[in-house]
């Protein structure tokens, strides 16, 4: 393994600062994230293009979580979630009016509409794609291996930190995302520039087959081993 690989388990480090997230969708991995946050102490805003189904969301997550709607909730978050699928990934971009100089978490799975597989990969990925739909933003891929249940079961999976992976061109940007999961109760490993989320989304594809294709369900997810 190259030294670019860094592992970082959740006691090792302490969260500088809190940062002010919003999220963007209000289904069970929206929800999920925003109650991980919030939890840790970051302020949250729910945005959908439902507004009630953003307001209700948040109203469910409770712990001081917000609704806005989708512009004002982008212009004034530090981060950006999009917690929606990589097909409507395209409309939350317009609708939000400029994501520039935002960083913009893609979390989605680009997968086909019978989740036999993925539509895109190789010489793309869904992260790289949301990146040239916001060229001023700083996309990163994180949190895409991860279900809604461990989410619930405050970021473990059969007990222990589950891992997210995270990948961006922007250093500082992919640093800032790792320490939000670490405060949120995951464990990290960054895996270099935006296109290894070529890598990382056939991984998501692959624990989506596991927990749901092959019944193994939902409380699983895929995590980092090496030697001290």
């Amino acid at each position: 393994m190259t030294n670019e690989l860094t592992l970082t388990r959740t006691s090792d480090v302490r969260r500088r600062t809190n940062m002010n997230i919003s999220i963007i969708g209000a289904g069970n991995m929206a929800k999920g994230l925003a109650a991980r946050f919030a939890n840790a102490g970051h302020p949250v805003t729910l945005a959908n293009r439902d507004e009630a189904k953003a307001e209700a969301a948040a109203r469910e997550v409770g712990n001081g979580v917000s609704s806005a709607p989708i512009a004002s909730a982008a212009q004034s978050a530090d981060i950006v979630v999009l917690a929606v699928p990589f097909d409507a990934a395209g409309d939350i971009i317009d609708a939000a009016g400029s994501f520039a100089g935002k960083i913009v978490v893609d979390i989605t799975n680009p997968m086909t509409a019978d989740f036999s597989g993925l539509s895109i990969g190789h010489t793309t990925s869904a992260a790289e794609e949301i990146q040239k739909r916001a060229p001023q933003a700083k996309v990163v891929k994180a949190f895409n291996t991860i279900f809604a249940q461990v989410l619930q079961n405050g970021g473990q999976a059969a007990g222990q930190p589950a891992t997210v992976f995270v990948a961006g061109d922007d250093e500082a940007a992919r640093a800032a995302i790792a320490e939000l999961a670490r405060s949120a109760g995951f464990d990290t490993l960054e895996t270099g520039a935006l296109a290894t989320a070529r890598y990382l989304e056939p991984v998501g594809a692959l624990n989506i087959t596991l927990g749901y294709g092959l019944g193994h369900g939902t409380d699983i997810a895929p995590s980092w081993q090496r030697t001290a």
